[in-house]
């Protein structure tokens, strides 16, 4: 029988709740300065006007085809990307406002703010679950988890000795930016469900030969 817990006391669920309101208010804090530049960013990874999606594939080909004919060293290009962060982290909290105008916000603006901010805390959240599976399967069953983890390492090692590798990144960082969208206008769900279906028929048409 369930014990009933006392009066006073937060469930191990509410205490969840409770945290994680906690952590999405202090990203909330911490990327406040970001705020414009994030809902600009949403708005655009959901495809809120027809060409953005366009517009994501156009600046992502530009910037990789700049790679391409650069062709940096390694040392170079993670300069190259630590100086920029540096230049994003001083300079748009700056800017952003006088830009964008954060003295304009709505409440249905701020409102969005938290929910990217709440999906951000339960994302991180969803990742560490997965690690912790990861680590359990790795003690409760060794053979398993080492047979999975190298066939899944021989596979994308095989994958990135035949397809180039700036290519095959190219092709990666794409499909993410565009995976948003796609979830929220219903691609991905339609074209699962019609793989769903086409598996189907293929095994119900194997049980009527086998009958």
């Amino acid at each position: 029988m369930w014990k009933k817990i006392p009066e006073g006391c937060a469930s191990p669920v509410s205490l969840c709740f409770r945290w994680r309101a906690h952590e999405t208010s202090q990203l909330e804090e911490q990327l406040q300065g970001w705020g414009e530049v994030i809902l600009a960013s949403d708005q655009v990874l959901r495809w809120e006007k027809p060409w953005f999606p366009g517009a994501l594939v156009a600046v992502t080909t530009v910037l990789f085809l700049l790679v391409y004919f650069l062709d940096p060293s390694v040392l170079t290009g993670v300069s190259c990307a630590v100086m920029i962060l540096c230049l994003a982290d001083y300079l748009v909290p700056t800017l952003a406002p006088r830009v964008f105008g954060s003295n304009k916000w709505t409440t249905e603006q701020q409102q969005r703010f938290h929910e990217i901010c709440r999906n951000l805390v339960m994302s991180r959240h969803s990742v560490q679950g997965w690690w912790k599976r990861l680590l359990g399967l790795k003690d409760e069953k060794p053979k398993v988890y080492f047979m999975s983890v190298i066939s899944t390492l021989v596979m994308v090692a095989w994958l990135g000795q035949q397809v180039h590798n700036l290519f095959l990144t190219y092709l990666v960082v794409t499909f993410l930016l565009l995976l948003p969208g796609l979830n929220r206008h219903g691609i991905i769900s339609k074209y699962m469900g019609m793989a769903r279906r086409e598996i189907n028929k293929l095994l119900k048409q194997k049980e009527k030969k086998n009958e």
